[in-house]
């Protein structure tokens, strides 16, 4: 087996750059990325859970259905409704701007972190990772080390290089384990416990362990987007843009693969576009459950690297550059699509008026893309706590009880969504579980208020600690012992650091910070990389002295 992995290594140095020789990072780059690969059987039809044919009762008269649309790292400017748009607005998102404008729009709302996995763990219970300690996002084999090598090797101007822990990566449990404890208590089994049909669509890297799988963690029924490929690479319908700049996409280009699979069962590919796919399969799951309450999480790939569109929809976009920005333009195009598509189907069955819909983002747009405007106007990205990096889309559709053209200024966040759709269901929170959100319906309906204890969010990775209370907002980098202090009331874009100025308020923020870590559980598992991520510039761009960064433990 070793002499076949230096082999494939060897060839990988002659063919990229003719050099016949052993080179070490082109072993760990084989080694990592051909190693574990799953065999991928040919697509077959889901055969999903068919509800009652007649209905006992009307739609009006049953709970609600639920349908919970996450996209993932979508920026806040590449959505109409806010007044942006990709390229320009060159390409407006009517369907999602509808969903927007049918129900309540949050003006001020929040993801629970600047990276994925720990905002869909607080999305799912409600509680923030000092009670679960689901803090880092879980990553595959050999990333941290893969993804740091080709940082290092990569001029990126002023900043330091990423540190990869590999003391942290040797302590680690496998990758499947790396997930949600089973005595989590999600929103789904709360929602199954009440009678409903529960269906996760889509990503989940919540874990994929016995106990933290989508069936484990209460969905009836999962069809889970088993890699990270859209399409094949070498697809005749696909259009790929790849990222010279980015660490990440080499790692993703080289490991993911195109399969889903149904109940943890067996991988097999799925059928079509991803978007499309799971858009399709949605469509079925409506039908199938039609009469009686069903709550379907549609947790949408896009518009995450890789970079892939399908052909029609990178030309319905047009001319836009650089190549990059046109394909993602026609992933948010997709991504549309799919909005619009649920809701006429809901409309189709008689199902939209009792039906609530939410939509999200698990954070902002990533740096990493290196395109520019995704989250103006604000300062940051994914993969950092500035308001680029958690500001995020958030939208209640609920005619039966939200007034269209709603719009609540209120903070929220993503620990708010669990509590809210329990409230919508008429169902109870679990008995002795301390769930940190709030119920979000009193301010969609306009029958009360919404009040977190000492008015404060908060956000963490390792060392970085954020808290926003009122309109004040505290981030403390602990590694360069650095904090910004901002008052969002006059200075929404954080671009004046009063850390210095005010500090009375830096003591009283720092106050609650001290008092929310206080009792904090550990992280379930150690972080494995350091990254330094510039604040104001893409990963395209030089970062030059003087230039701000954050550090971020993952």
């Amino acid at each position: 087996m070793w002499k076949k992995l230096v082999l494939g290594a060897l060839a990988i140095v002659v063919v990229a750059g003719g050099v016949a020789f052993l080179n070490k990072k082109a072993i760990i780059l084989y080694v990592a990325t051909h190693t574990g690969r799953t065999d991928v059987a040919p697509n077959r039809a889901i055969d999903w859970d068919q509800g009652p044919a007649v209905a006992s009762e009307t739609a009006a008269e049953r709970p609600p259905n639920i349908i919970f649309i996450l996209v993932d790292d979508l920026g806040i400017n590449d959505l109409s409704t806010f007044g942006g748009g990709v390229a320009g607005g060159r390409v407006p998102t009517p369907n999602i701007d509808k969903l927007a404008a049918d129900g309540a729009l949050f003006t001020q709302a929040y993801a629970g972190n600047g990276t994925c996995a720990p905002s869909r763990a607080m999305l799912m219970t409600g509680r923030y990772p000092t009670r679960t300690g689901f803090e880092f996002t879980p990553t595959p084999p050999g990333m941290g080390r893969i993804v740091s090598m080709f940082a290092n090797d990569m001029d990126r101007g002023a900043l330091p290089a990423v540190d990869y822990n590999r003391d942290g990566a040797d302590d680690a449990v496998p990758f499947a384990e790396m997930g949600l404890p089973g005595q989590e208590v999600t929103i789904a089994e709360v929602l199954k416990d009440k009678g409903y049909h529960t269906v996760h669509i889509g990503k989940w890297h919540l874990g994929r362990s016995a106990e933290s799988n989508p069936n484990a963690q209460g969905f009836d029924e999962s069809l889970l987007m088993a890699s990270g490929l859209f399409l094949p690479e070498d697809d005749p319908d696909v259009v790929n843009a790849k990222l010279d700049f980015d660490p990440i996409d080499k790692f993703l280009w080289a490991r993911m693969q195109f399969a889903a699979s149904f109940n943890m069962g067996d991988w097999f590919k799925p059928g079509g576009y991803l978007t499309d796919y799971w858009t399709d399969e949605s469509l079925k799951v409506i039908e199938a459950n039609k009469n009686r309450p069903f709550f379907l999480y549609l947790a949408h790939w896009g518009v995450h690297t890789p970079l892939q569109a399908t052909r029609a929809d990178y030309e319905a976009v047009g001319d836009i550059e650089p190549e990059r920005l046109r394909v993602y333009a026609a992933m948010l195009h997709a991504l549309d699509r799919s909005v619009g598509e649920i809701m006429a189907k809901l409309e189709e069955e008689g199902l939209a008026d009792n039906t609530m819909i939410v939509f999200s983002s698990d954070n902002g747009g990533a740096g990493y893309i290196g395109l520019p405007e995704i989250n103006q106007p604000y300062r940051g990205w994914k993969i950092t706590l500035f308001e680029g990096g958690i500001r995020v889309p958030m939208f209640l559709k609920w005619p039966a009880r939200i007034a269209a053209g709603t719009q609540v200024d209120t903070p929220v966040a993503h620990i708010d969504v669990m509590p809210t759709l329990a409230a919508a269901a008429g169902a109870s929170l679990p008995e002795g579980v301390e769930i940190d959100g709030r119920d979000m319906l009193p301010v969609a309906t306009g029958t009360g208020t919404i009040s977190h204890p000492d008015d404060a969010l908060f956000w963490q990775s390792g060392y970085y600690h954020v808290v926003r209370a009122g309109d004040w907002k505290l981030q403390v980098d602990g590694r360069q012992e650095k904090n910004w202090l901002f008052d969002l009331a006059t200075d929404p874009t954080e671009q004046d650091n009063l850390a210095d100025s005010r500090p009375d308020k830096l003591a009283e923020l720092q106050g609650l910070l001290d008092k929310h870590h206080s009792g904090a559980v550990a992280p379930l598992y150690p972080y494995t990389i350091e990254s330094p991520i510039a604040i104001d510039k893409t990963e395209a761009d030089r970062v030059e002295p003087g230039d701000e960064y954050v550090w971020w433990p993952n």
